[in-house]
């Protein structure tokens, strides 16, 4: 299972990206490593890797960085060398099964329509990732590939969006939501308010419109929305998160019977901490491509950045892109359990 994996794009490239790469390789024994990027950096960080994990690393040199500010049209036209590009046209070669990169997600989502391109069908591709949620997670797109989208792209994004809830996590018949400022049928602008037409008469198991409450209340499996809405959500979920988190630790350490209740508590804490962990759910899959691109949070640690690579394993496994275009062609099976 050969993984593309840029190492230099993000903020911490690239000691953080390789312990990530060398830690999802312990995790699957049939991970390929194709390591993208300065091989004199990489060479020198991976000086300590394990002989039989280092086996299975491969080290592809690069000359070029896309910048985290960087302009996506010019990262097309003037960093044909950079790692970013290169990790993407491995998975266009057949080299690799997916691509991984902490990059500026606009040069990403450009480079990767150019070299990759679309499924027949999909007019944009979109960022979609896993929400903790009560009853375990929900998916969401768009996560920011498309600042604005249309009535009918907000309804591929739910059908792609569905084929990854059934296909790849297990639920037969995922359930649908369109994000909005209200649950009434009257509310909203006219963008959603085209797109609930359309996918009432999708097929799909459609529920109408959620708000962002129902992100996290269990009663919806895949959430929609366009990517500027749902990366500004996103960010909101992270730092309320981290905002918890912070205030937690100051009042366990506020005097020493704080101190010695945080003691009593540190287990389910624990449990607690670990389940809402965003590093838990890092690695968003670029739905709609002509193959399998994943995108990491910029600041992923390690252990955040080897999530990344094992979804990537996963929707490579699976056969993500095939299934996807397999619905494609065939929408009257979108709202079955058999595709």
């Amino acid at each position: 299972m050969p993984i593309a994996i840029d190492v230099m794009s993000g903020d911490r490239a690239p000691r953080e990206y390789l312990a990530g790469a060398v830690a999802a390789l312990a995790e699957d024994a049939e991970l390929e490593a194709l390591l993208v990027g300065d091989g004199g950096l990489i060479g020198a960080e991976l000086a300590t890797c394990p002989a039989p994990l280092r086996a299975r690393i491969t080290v592809v040199p690069t000359t070029q960085v896309v910048g985290m500010s960087e302009h996506p049209r010019e990262a097309v036209r003037h960093k044909k060398d950079s790692s970013m590009r290169v990790a993407v046209e491995l998975v266009k070669s057949g080299r690799a099964q997916a691509c991984v990169s902490a990059g500026n997600t606009g040069a990403l989502t450009a480079i990767s329509h150019f070299v990759l391109k679309t499924l027949p069908g999909v007019e944009r591709a979109a960022i979609i990732s896993a929400i903790p949620a009560a009853h375990g997670h929900t998916q969401m797109l768009d996560l920011g590939a498309n600042t604005k989208a249309s009535p009918g792209q907000l309804c591929q994004f739910a059908t792609m969006g569905a084929i990854i809830s059934r296909d790849v996590y297990g639920n037969a018949s995922p359930r649908i939501g369109l994000l909005n400022i209200g649950e009434e049928d009257i509310k909203g602008h006219e963008v959603v308010q085209a797109a609930h037409v359309l996918l009432l008469a999708s097929g799909l198991n459609y529920v109408g419109f959620v708000e962002g409450n129902d992100i996290f209340s269990g009663d919806v499996d895949v959430v929609v929305t366009d990517g500027f809405t749902g990366n500004v959500a996103l960010k909101t979920m992270e730092g309320l998160a981290a905002l918890i988190a912070d205030r937690m630790r100051r009042e366990f350490r506020a005097s020493w019977l704080d101190r010695l209740a945080g003691l009593a508590a540190y287990r389910v804490l624990g449990r607690v901490r670990e389940s809402l962990d965003p590093r838990r759910y890092n690695g968003a899959c670029m739905v709609g491509l002509a193959g399998i691109v994943v995108k990491s949070h910029g600041g992923a640690d390690g252990i955040a950045f080897s999530r990344a690579v094992i979804t990537a394993v996963r929707a490579a496994r699976r056969g993500l892109t095939g299934h996807i275009a397999q619905a494609l062609a065939a929408p009257q099976s979108i709202g079955s359990s058999t595709l």
